[in-house]
């Protein structure tokens, strides 16, 4: 298995793999695939390619793209010492073999070596315990839940929000 962060040429499967993602599991995103579905290879291309405050990596086994994880900076004044992990995923026939333990501290180390960057923020299904365990493995911490804090489909999510003090 080979972890790296993605390139404009991993655009088209990344964006395969989001829409996925986002039909199987609507409660672990905040986005959907309704509002997804439409968008363009070049939104991905030109993130992957541009972007200096977004870093996307992704598990490769021979060559396919089985899980991802993004690290995205906040760039306001007061917001600069905090980033976000976000668009966690890994397929589920490879789930339960370390991937997002691996994707988590690819993610974690890319975040030490950007001097301003003090602490991590993400978002979990209040009801997925296995992502949690991951999570609190790496150090994150529970410091709120949020009810109902998504909707789709006449259904609520709980949200647990977490953190990590690098």
């Amino acid at each position: 298995m080979e972890i790296r962060q993605l390139v404009a040429d991993d655009a088209s499967e990344y964006l395969t793999n989001r829409l996925i993602a986002l039909q199987e599991n609507p409660e672990a995103f905040g986005s959907s695939y309704e509002e997804e579905k439409n968008d363009s290879i070049e939104k991905y291309i030109n993130r992957f390619k541009l972007s200096l405050d977004s870093f996307t990596f992704g598990a490769f086994e021979q060559s396919e793209l089985i899980g991802t994880i993004s690290l995205v900076k906040e760039t306001k004044l007061k917001l600069k010492h905090r980033a976000n992990i976000v668009a966690v995923y890994v397929k589920p026939e490879n789930r339960g073999k370390g991937l997002g333990n691996a994707l988590l501290l690819k993610a974690i180390e890319k975040a030490k070596t950007i001097n301003e960057i003090e602490q991590l923020y993400l978002t979990v299904s209040a009801k997925n315990s296995a992502a949690k365990k991951v999570y609190k493995s790496m150090g994150f911490e529970i410091c709120g839940t949020e009810e109902r804090s998504l909707k789709y489909k006449d259904t609520y999510y709980d949200a647990d929000h977490m953190v990590l003090f690098l």
